[in-house]
């Protein structure tokens, strides 16, 4: 695609309660996220995750909220790629990435996903651990459930030959409580972060672009927790032995500044845990670089 970028704020966070990343879309504006990428912007989605019991049927809590921000999210991300532009939302959190898709595959068909993120993200209902829409937006793409969630968007948008989750380095702890292994999925790419290291960014960003551009428009997600908690302390979810800035620049770029990326979007960042805004800056300051390279 060659339309430029169309904001869109998602100001959702999948604890149920109001506050942390349903800030990050007004705060990364404030900071100049909108010049960085060069887009438009469409505003924020009245959209929000309120609730702290899990539903019983599908296990996520605020499930309600949750199928209503997807099928949202769905239907804006959809008449915005057809209207030539490419969607650029500001999460918020990952929950987003369900409804991005669904919106991606409605307008344009067969779609992909690269998904950079600390996490694996493929529980469901019943394995994730909190209840939290976030633990299982890949899982839900894939069509593995909860099931009402995948019906709510209209059935998994994307297959798994054509997504692949890079930089995870919690596969042991989500192992142990339950979570399907990424390797019992046929056709599944994911690379964890030692295995970024070992094969390069760079290389990595590059053959994964590549590999999903030959068959497909591809979208890319970034989740902060990627990065690690000694360089990026404002998220909720913080690990070690994450990413470095400069290998996040490396692992992107080739994605982020490809032909064939359809749109994009940042979750899990969380503004109130970020005093001065470095972490925001330095957000901002690395799309403008990949974006633009």
């Amino acid at each position: 695609m060659t339309g430029r970028f169309t904001a869109l704020g998602i100001p959702v966070d999948s604890v149920g309660r109001s506050g942390g990343t349903e800030l990050a879309p007004r705060e990364l504006r404030r900071l100049g996220v909108l010049d960085a990428i060069g887009a438009a912007d469409a505003g924020d989605l009245d959209v929000r995750i309120r609730g702290d019991e899990r539903d019983p049927s599908t296990g996520i809590i605020a499930s309600d909220d949750v199928l209503a921000t997807s099928a949202r999210i769905r239907e804006v991300v959809a008449d915005t790629l057809r209207s030539d532009s490419k969607p650029f939302l500001i999460g918020g959190c990952c929950t987003e990435l369900v409804g991005a898709l669904a919106g991606a595959r409605d307008a344009l068909g067969r779609v992909g996903l690269a998904y950079l993120d600390g996490h694996l993200d493929l529980y469901d209902g019943e394995t994730s651990p909190t209840g939290e829409a976030a633990d299982m937006p890949v899982s839900v793409a894939l069509g593995f459930g909860p099931s009402a969630w995948v019906d709510a968007v209209g059935g998994a948008p994307v297959r798994a030959e054509d997504v692949a989750i890079l930089g995870y380095r919690d596969l042991e702890e989500s192992l142990a409580d339950g979570m399907r292994h990424p390797d019992s999925i046929p056709g599944l790419t994911h690379r964890s972060n030692v295995a970024i290291r070992d094969a390069g960014a760079a290389s990595t960003g590059a053959e994964i672009a590549d590999a999903l551009a030959d068959a497909m428009p591809f979208w890319v997600h970034l989740d902060v927790d990627i990065l690690d908690e000694a360089v990026f302390p404002a998220t909720d979810y913080l690990m070690p032995d994450g990413l470095t800035w400069d290998e996040l620049a490396e692992l992107l770029r080739p994605l982020a500044s490809h032909r064939a990326l359809i749109g994009a979007s940042i979750g899990c960042y969380n503004p109130e845990k970020d005093p001065g805004d470095a972490c925001g800056r330095r957000l901002v300051d690395l799309w403008r670089d990949v974006i633009r390279a």
